[in-house]
């Protein structure tokens, strides 16, 4: 299967952000692939809060399944939730279960205004009633793939399908 090109992806959803856009959002991004947009969107928007970023490993519902990563970061989110208005950014939405994870961690900050979602890729295959405002791509791809955003050391994006059940 031929996958779009990752940069243009996140040219059309920047460009969607951007002519929607008369929020003051406050940008949090779920690690790692949707901190790697966060922050491209945040210097491209020219946001000027400051950007925010979520490890969800804690708050995921299968995280007795699938365990910690050995490598974890903290989230760090260093605005006010309270009251924000922020825009949520991750790179593949599918079941929903990540979003969630997500939302969960972002009131244990506080009761924020409004969440809004943008999201790279929306592959569909939900199994929560998630949906997000802003998508760069909606792709029909098979159950047992997986896609998976690649950063390369030059900032580059690239997108990588996948079988669930083979080693990379």
């Amino acid at each position: 299967m031929q996958l779009p090109d990752a940069e243009k992806v996140f040219n059309n959803l920047a460009r969607k952000i951007q002519t929607d856009g008369n929020r003051d959002y406050a940008l949090v991004g779920i690690r790692t692939g949707g901190v790697w947009l966060a922050e491209r969107l945040h210097q491209d928007l020219a946001i000027t809060k400051p950007l925010g970023i979520l490890n969800v490993s804690f708050y995921r519902d299968d995280f007795d399944k699938i365990g910690l990563h050995a490598q974890i970061k903290p989230s760090e989110i260093p605005f006010e939730v309270e009251g924000a208005h922020i825009l949520l950014v991750d790179d593949v939405l599918n079941t929903g279960r990540t979003v969630r994870a997500a939302i969960n961690e972002l009131f244990d900050y506080g009761r924020p205004a409004s969440i809004i979602l943008a999201t790279l890729v929306d592959r569909g295959g939900r199994e929560l009633p998630i949906a997000a405002q802003y998508i760069g791509v909606e792709l029909d791809l098979p159950a047992e793939k997986m896609l998976e955003l690649k950063q390369e050391e030059n900032g580059k994006l690239s997108l990588n399908l996948y079988d669930k059940n083979s080693p990379e």
